[in-house]
């Protein structure tokens, strides 16, 4: 069982430890409560939940691990609001904190994106870019997000995208019929 499955199967599940206080931490921004959330598989190093109460499903999986300084654990997560009609938003919290202004650059295969962001989080500049981001998701071996920390240095997070699709398509599934 690989560290990344054990991490993010223990989000589901309740349990404390170093790694998960930092994931948890993270996802708390994104406004996750650890109490409402179903599990809806794991699929690689992707992870798919939903929250019923909200309603809101998403794919979530953690950036490869990294020996080079943090100031948060990164990870992507692409959720689905189905009573705000939004559906596969991609969402990057980043390694590190953002330079003002910073350029951030998503590479997936051979396609390049602009993202928007600020803080140590990074989004789609709309909701055709998102479906874009997704599209290539599903076709290529993994994504690579560069951007400029606040120091001024270039900085990287990859993401491993072998079990996205069907992360992102059991998040899909777990929200077709919450309203």
């Amino acid at each position: 069982m690989s560290a990344q499955f054990r991490a993010l199967r223990s989000l589901s599940l309740g349990s404390v430890n170093t790694v998960n206080t930092l994931l948890a931490g993270a996802l708390l921004l994104l406004a996750f409560p650890a109490a409402a959330r179903d599990s809806l598989g794991m699929y690689e190093s992707w992870g798919a939940f939903r929250d019923p109460a909200v309603p809101r499903c998403y794919a979530i999986a953690m950036a490869a691990p990294s020996a080079l300084r943090r100031d948060y654990q990164p990870y992507a997560a692409i959720g689905s609001w189905p009573r705000r009609s939004v559906r596969n938003q991609v969402h990057f919290r980043l390694s590190r904190r953002l330079a003002p202004g910073s350029r951030i650059t998503l590479a997936i295969g051979r396609d390049r994106f602009r993202l928007t962001g600020g803080g140590g989080d990074a989004w789609a500049v709309d909701r055709r870019m998102d479906a874009a981001v997704v599209a290539a998701m599903r076709s290529a071996r993994s994504m690579t997000i560069s951007a400029r920390d606040a120091a001024g240095k270039g900085f990287s997070n990859t993401w491993p995208l072998a079990g996205a699709a069907s992360a992102m398509d059991a998040a899909t599934l777990g929200c077709a019929r919450l309203r």
